[in-house]
């Protein structure tokens, strides 16, 4: 009996490749491994600096070290201050962020070679973030990917009664502390009425979004009374056509989630949770929720 063929002979393998047992997605970007850690000489998110020559609000460009071909990797520039957190950008400059997410979803959605786009943010070295000026990145992916479908088929849905792990609700928008959570500090956002992704939210939805992240991300600053190094992202239906087969009812939700188990201390994951894919959280969700719900926020 012959094993599966890995591809492990081709001199010049695939950049995507699939464990041939466990049909794990491997994206092998070698290129990735010239990019800068750190900016050699000033911020280049700065106004006058390499990628942003210009004054602006928000801003997106390419990603010079893209982990997909083709364009398909955004920047995502929040503000111009450099000092700035997303909570601290207010209302008004937090709408700017959404209706850009908005914006290059539609753009990069309606490519034929793109079925998914993610949104994302790594806030804080304790992450990977390498820069400190307030940015996300967006990929764009061909295909959509394994976890993202299963939580955006028709078995997901926001917890609307989560009692004791509730942290706080605005307008059509809920934030809560996951049952099971895999990290320390998690968090979940939701609209109350399904929405399947960004650009189908309208004027007042796309405005009580701003005002949710704004109090959630701020209360995660002052759950530890210093910035809370995160990773957040958004959960929405796939573009892989007319109908979107199987993500009829997707419902748009946000996740985020951080290392700290308290206030600069962080919580690795495990030999046995890596091997078992099975966590062990030293944080109980309900006290979580308590602490969250028991700091002013922001708006």
């Amino acid at each position: 009996m012959t094993g599966p063929d890995t591809g492990m002979t081709d001199p010049r393998p695939a950049r995507d490749r699939v464990d041939p047992y466990l049909g794990t997605r491997v994206h092998v970007v070698g290129a990735r491994q010239a990019r800068p850690n750190l900016p050699r000489s000033g911020c280049p998110f700065c106004v006058g600096g390499l990628e942003a020559p210009e004054p602006y609000d928000v801003r997106w460009f390419p990603n010079r070290w893209p982990a997909m071909e083709g364009d398909r990797c955004d920047v995502v520039l929040y503000t111009s201050e450099h000092d700035a957190t997303f909570w601290s950008l207010g209302v008004d400059g937090a709408r700017k962020v959404v209706d850009l997410w908005a914006d290059r979803t539609t753009e990069l959605g309606a490519r034929d070679d793109v079925d998914f786009v993610l949104v994302f943010e790594n806030r804080g070295p304790e992450v990977g973030a390498t820069i400190s000026h307030p940015h996300g990145q967006i990929y764009a992916y061909d295909h959509v990917p394994a976890r993202p479908a299963a939580r955006l088929g028709a078995r997901w849905r926001p917890d609307l009664e989560p009692g004791a792990r509730a942290v706080v609700a605005h307008g059509q928008w809920t934030a809560w502390v996951p049952f099971a959570p895999r990290f320390p500090v998690e968090v979940a956002v939701a609209p109350v009425e399904q929405a399947p992704d960004l650009p189908s939210l309208g004027d007042a939805a796309r405005e009580e979004l701003a005002v949710v992240l704004i109090d959630v991300l701020a209360r995660l600053d002052q759950l530890y009374d210093q910035p809370l190094p995160y990773m957040m992202w958004l959960n929405q239906r796939p573009t892989t056509g007319p109908g979107r087969p199987g993500y009829d009812h997707a419902w748009f939700n946000i996740e985020i989630v951080s290392p700290w188990r308290s206030a600069g201390v962080q919580r690795f994951i495990a030999a046995a949770e890596v091997a078992g894919d099975e966590y062990f959280n030293p944080v109980v969700p309900e006290d979580l929720a308590d602490r969250l719900r028991g700091l002013p926020g922001g708006r």
